[in-house]
């Protein structure tokens, strides 16, 4: 990622950009050879970035400075480089293919975050555990279907991500102010010449010949910054959103991140593990969502055809977003591939709360046995009060199942309550959601995309 958003790889990009134009101006009948053509291709890879920086230096301006140096290696094409463009021509157009490039390598590590998450979500699909809501106990699920929750969030990402790619457009030849005027110049008034040159350069550079924005002014809509940050900040949530879960689990010793076997959680207190990488990703995660304001300013402040004052904020919002993100993704890459589960632990808080929520359970037994069913839920309630009320202010273990079974009422023996107790009665179908998410949604992402799988298996 860091390359993607280089300037090597910028002015790359800008120098085949040139050679796309003067492709399509020649094809389109303009007065270019063969041999221009050919010695644009033989230095589109070795530039020369003393002369340019040199020339940036007297001129004040990056466009230029590098125009002038690629005709510095290239005499006989230097009357033809950059012919009817505009700065935006190389600049916009690149942020386009820069960002294409980035929202690329986004989605395959976003799959490979997907493939080791529905590895661990069917290895727990059955291990019952505690759910929360208000961070409350609620109701038993799965381990494994917790992890669907995470996963599924990713998926929303990914397709969002599919939708930015699928639907992003070049800026192509527009112009100084979006008119084309200098090209309807080039071309005595031609237009269907000009959207031919849209067309040749858009595939030349890897787009649809038809995937070039219809109007612009002298850039593309920033809004289009907007619509990719967005984007990658919705990874962020789903990350952090995790990594506080994973936290949280941690704290409940049920869960962590990996932890290595000389790693020091802390400089002061030799027991501490703490979950540095999730804490990792949510730092990263929130700079990423602030990030977002960035662009959505940048596009509310363009004055009529552009103004020059996005272009710092943009350069280092666009790229730092990008590198936020593919950070994000690679510490996902590796809490993924460890996440450590003590079922031991998982078992014994599950079981210690798992009374209160059988309670219905036990009421329905007793009602088999003659009870009245409203008596005992008034009864059940009190003990629960009495249950909850010792855990919370003597510290002790929930005893609700002793003094169920020591009220007549009940009926019941201890043995007889206990033996319902069993949490995999209690999950619903969680596991058969594990494999039905597996099946139905991740399956035919890692089907369709078989290298991002194993490239980060």
């Amino acid at each position: 990622m860091q390359y993607t958003f280089s300037d090597d790889n910028k002015f790359r990009t800008w120098r085949r950009l040139w050679i796309a134009l003067a492709g399509a101006e020649q094809k389109q009948g303009l007065a270019i050879t063969d041999e221009q053509l050919a010695e644009l291709e033989a230095h589109k890879d070795d530039i020369n970035y003393e002369e340019a920086v040199a020339r940036e230096k007297l001129v004040r301006h990056d466009v230029m400075s590098h125009v002038y140096a690629y005709g510095q290696q290239c005499p006989k094409a230097a009357g033809i480089i950059h012919l009817g463009a505009t700065s935006c021509y190389v600049g916009d157009n690149t942020d386009i293919i820069v960002m294409r490039q980035g929202l690329e390598l986004v989605r395959k590590k976003l799959i490979g975050v997907l493939a080791k998450l529905g590895r661990f979500a069917e290895e727990y699909k059955d291990m019952p555990c505690m759910a929360y809501t208000h961070c409350q106990p609620a109701q038993p699920t799965t381990v494994g279907k917790r992890a669907t929750l995470w996963a599924n969030e990713l998926v929303m990402d990914l397709n969002e991500i599919d939708h930015r790619l699928a639907t992003l457009q070049l800026r192509g030849v527009k112009g100084t102010t979006g008119t084309q005027a200098s090209f309807m110049e080039l071309f005595k008034g031609d237009a269907d010449k000009i959207r031919a040159v849209d067309a040749s350069i858009a595939k030349e550079m890897g787009f649809a010949p038809d995937a070039v924005i219809p109007v612009s002014g002298q850039t593309y809509s920033r809004k289009v910054d907007a619509f990719i940050l967005n984007a990658l900040a919705g990874i962020a949530q789903s990350c952090m959103k995790f990594a506080t879960d994973l936290r949280l689990l941690a704290n409940f010793k049920e869960m962590e991140e990996p932890f290595e076997k000389n790693q020091i959680g802390s400089s002061a207190m030799p027991y501490k593990r703490n979950p540095m990488r999730c804490e990792r990703i949510c730092a990263l995660s929130r700079y990423l969502m602030v990030d977002v304001l960035n662009p959505s300013f940048t596009t509310g402040t363009q004055w009529f055809e552009r103004t020059l004052d996005d272009s710092a904020n943009k350069r280092v919002a666009m790229a730092e977003g990008f590198l936020a993100t593919d950070a994000i993704l690679n510490i996902m890459l590796n809490v993924t591939d460890g996440i450590v589960v003590y079922p031991k632990v998982v078992r014994s808080r599950l079981m210690a709360e798992l009374p209160f929520m059988a309670s219905e359970n036990i009421m329905m037994q007793a009602v088999e046995k003659g009870g009245n069913r409203q008596e005992l839920h008034e009864r059940l309630r009190q003990h629960a009060i009495a249950a909850g009320k010792q855990v919370k202010e003597e510290g002790l273990p929930n005893d609700m199942v002793d003094r169920v079974a020591a009220d007549p009422a009940f009926g019941l023996t201890k043995e007889e309550i206990t033996a319902g107790l069993v949490p995999e009665n209690f999950v619903g179908r969680a596991p058969q959601q594990v494999e039905e998410f597996i099946a139905h949604i991740l399956k035919p992402i890692f089907d369709a995309n078989p290298d991002a799988v194993e490239q980060h298996a």
